[in-house]
């Protein structure tokens, strides 16, 4: 039997805009276009490992217009356990607004919306959990109760205390970080990269367009990006976390994980929106195949 990958964090509705330059201080910059899709991190996760066959859950706080945007309807199609979900029918759900300028550099605002009660709530034992963005209070909870624990904080990074952080990463199996987190992370516990590694199994680091490294004790193994016309860089971390998730729970090796997930990644990238372009496993398999080679059949 398969095993449940638990998501946590948002699922959020996304305000996508493209901007000449990212707004400073006290100015004002054009927007050139502007999109609204399904998303939250967590959520975008849920659907990558959904599209890919996987069985997954979402454990996160939704408002009452969760209904009514369409947005549940959306995730029940695609198969994704809803069973615990936190529903506040008088609140909103969370909202992201998005700004990337023509260098694909972006800035980010949230709307918390029903997620701020996130962090008055017990969580559920869970077996197989990835953490998202979401409240850190919550994640640290959650994290103590879990068997296995993923955890990526993101750009929500800059609001975890110090106990918190530290909390989750002394339950932490596997961390998800870009360059910039990495670095925020040591700086934040007092630890090296080194110190880190001794505490935690696995920890994989993204790098944008030179791809990733997963480093544990005993290698350090680099993933290439696969390379595709990219419109929007928008979904492609929490792509490339579903390919590796669902890869990791079905045995493959840390490097093939990290091939998986780069190229989920590469699908997410090709259109606006998170969600928008997410492949099936078959469709996976294929790119892979014309990138790394075969990919071993499931024993």
């Amino acid at each position: 039997m398969e095993k449940v990958i638990t998501i946590v964090g948002h699922a959020a509705i996304d305000l996508l805009f493209d901007v000449e330059n990212i707004a400073m201080h006290d100015e004002s910059q054009p927007i050139i276009e502007y999109h609204e899709y399904f998303g939250g991190g967590a959520a975008n996760i849920a659907v990558g490992i959904a599209r890919l066959g996987g069985s997954c859950q979402l454990i996160s706080a939704v408002g009452g217009d969760f209904g009514s945007s369409g947005y549940e309807a959306k995730l029940q199609d695609h198969k994704v356990d809803l069973s615990l979900l936190y529903r506040y029918a008088n609140e909103k759900c969370t909202r992201a607004f998005v700004f990337t300028d023509r260098e694909h550099r972006q800035s980010t605002y949230f709307d918390w919306g029903a997620s701020v009660h996130l962090k008055e709530l017990e969580p559920p034992v869970i077996d197989f959990v990835h953490l998202a963005t979401s409240d850190s209070t919550f994640n640290a909870r959650i994290a103590k109760k879990a068997r296995f624990v993923s955890f990526d904080p993101g750009q929500d990074l800059v609001t975890y205390p110090r106990e918190n952080l530290e909390s989750i990463i002394e339950n932490t199996n596997i961390l998800f970080t870009n360059r910039h987190e990495i670095q925020r992370v040591c700086e934040m516990t007092e630890r090296s990269f080194e110190q880190l590694l001794e505490t935690i199994e696995t920890i994989v680091v993204t790098y944008d367009a030179k791809g990733s490294i997963i480093h544990n004790a005993e290698e350090m193994i680099n993933i290439p990006i696969v390379p595709v016309k990219a419109v929007d860089p928008t979904g492609a971390g929490d792509a490339y976390r579903a390919g590796f998730l669902l890869a990791y729970t079905r045995n493959y090796p840390l490097e093939t994980c990290g091939r998986i997930g780069a190229t989920v990644a590469s699908f997410a990238v090709q259109n606006i929106g998170c969600q928008t372009d997410l492949p099936s496993w078959e469709e996976m398999q294929e790119r892979y195949e014309k990138h790394f080679g075969k990919l071993d059949a499931l024993t």
